[in-house]
């Protein structure tokens, strides 16, 4: 779908045009986007700034950085060492795990089990 490039820039109210994107009012967003985020109107920072003119102009609202690595494929994003297709790496236990592999709830479980049974165990009456 093919949009307006004449209405780049432009923000509306309401399909009211109000006009192209001034400094004042990408001030005005900017001082909103730091008192969002905690700081006050007056402590408006460079990314405030940048968030503020994309949204006004209508730019993505992506980095440009990061979507250049989005753009790029998922092989292609991130290779520590060349030609590396890398090695599966043994698994190793856990420190709450036994020999067995159990777990510290497992075995309490076991124990509970074995603790119940014999309780029955003992609670049978001898003929």
């Amino acid at each position: 779908m093919k949009t307006n490039p004449l209405k780049d820039g432009v923000l509306t109210a309401n399909s009211a045009g109000l006009g192209t994107v001034t400094h004042e009012m990408v001030r005005a967003r900017a001082a909103e986007l730091a008192v969002i985020n905690g700081r006050s109107a007056h402590e408006v920072s460079k990314s405030d700034w940048e968030q503020a003119k994309r949204e006004l102009t209508g730019d993505s609202d992506s980095d440009p950085n990061e979507a250049v690595l989005e753009a790029a494929p998922e092989t292609q994003r991130w290779d520590p060492v060349h030609g590396s297709t890398g090695h599966k790496v043994p698994v190793a236990p856990s420190e709450d795990e036994d020999e067995e592999g159990r777990s510290d709830n497992e075995r309490l479980v076991d124990e509970g089990i074995a603790g119940a049974e014999h309780d029955q165990r003992r609670q049978v009456p001898l003929d």
